[in-house]
């Protein structure tokens, strides 16, 4: 579990980032390609849909990448530039990272950990390529620059317009969130599987770490191709937080046959509308249904384990559990 401890400087210190960062997105995308950590669960099916339409050939394209992306669910700080506006400029930056930088972020890849049992031979040496980069080589840069741009044009570019859209409606709803329910309802709703326990945001992870902001803030930033929690941190900056951007075309908009079967049409259509958090008001509209009638659909959901609602203010919050979500998917 990875717990991001906040004071009050850092809740007031929570900015959206205003777009996707393209460079950290194509490698994300090289991880998919592979089916490394990064890899979707089969209901995923916006992700799923563009790693088949790929076949593997634009990862023969990826150089230097896959050295970068693969060996472990690692991946070096420099190739995240949230800061910066275009794929061009991330390219340059990342380029030119100081060689000590490099160094630094490679060496997990270069020298991964190891217990003393494990045998030697079982650990294979790191890539000639790899090293040369994290020597800071001037090849070894050009060379990492041109793998960027020739897989980026090839797997991501085309797709680019549809994932800058994605991240606009997601920013939307994390906006929307903000306004009805304040900070608490932006945390609560970031993802199912994450718990908002004021003044600590739990994430699921096989690493067990405390992460305190120490008033420097949080960037939310939404990705495309992660489906898990991403967070760097440095003592003298932000923290980013990297979540799963809300695919609001990754299910059908109205609940299926079986499903209305189950649970009735109209509830059935209440829980497809929390395929995205909601107030009890926003799920009447939505729905079409009066607020007693949204407010009631909803306890019997909360009952049956498949919503959670959560008080924030003067603002009620409904939420798909995994049980919902999978219910919904229909991969129970």
């Amino acid at each position: 579990m990875i717990r991001l401890h906040f004071s009050a400087a850092d809740l007031r210190r929570i900015t959206l980032a205003p777009r996707p960062e393209a460079l950290f997105e194509t490698a994300l995308s090289v991880r998919l390609l592979l089916g490394t950590p990064n890899r979707p669960p089969g209901g995923d099916a916006v992700r799923t849909r563009w790693r088949r339409a790929m076949n593997g050939t634009p990862a023969d394209l990826a150089g230097i990448l896959p050295d970068l992306v693969r060996q472990t669910p690692y991946l070096p700080d420099f190739l995240l530039q949230p800061d910066l506006p275009t794929f061009d400029d991330a390219v340059q930056s990342a380029r030119s990272t100081p060689a000590a930088q490099l160094h630094q972020d490679l060496a997990p890849l270069i020298e991964p950990a190891r217990t003393p049992s494990d045998p030697p031979h079982l650990v294979p040496p790191a890539p000639t390529r790899l090293r040369a980069l994290a020597d800071g080589d001037l090849p070894a840069r050009d060379a990492f620059a041109a793998d960027l741009h020739r897989y980026h044009a090839s797997a991501i570019a085309s797709l680019w317009p549809q994932i800058k859209a994605t991240a606009t409606a997601d920013r939307a709803l994390r906006a929307e969130m903000l306004l009805r329910g304040g900070v608490d309802a932006l945390l609560t709703t970031l993802n199912p599987t994450w718990r908002w326990q004021p003044p600590t945001l739990h994430l699921p992870s096989p690493r067990d770490i405390d992460i305190p902001l120490c008033g420097r803030g949080l960037l939310l930033l939404p990705s495309y191709f992660t489906v898990t929690p991403l967070v760097r941190y440095h003592p003298d900056e932000a923290t980013v937080l990297l979540y799963p951007m809300h695919h609001a075309t990754d299910r059908a908009t109205a609940p299926d046959e079986a499903l209305t079967s189950l649970l009735g049409r109209t509830r059935a259509a209440v829980l497809a509308g929390l395929r995205s958090p909601a107030t009890t008001t926003a799920l009447a509209g939505r729905t079409s249904i009066s607020l007693a009638g949204a407010s009631q659909h909803a306890t019997v959901l909360r009952n049956a384990g498949l919503i959670t609602t959560q008080r924030t203010g003067t603002t009620v919050l409904h939420t798909l559990t995994p049980l919902g979500h999978a219910l919904l998917d229909g991969t129970r």
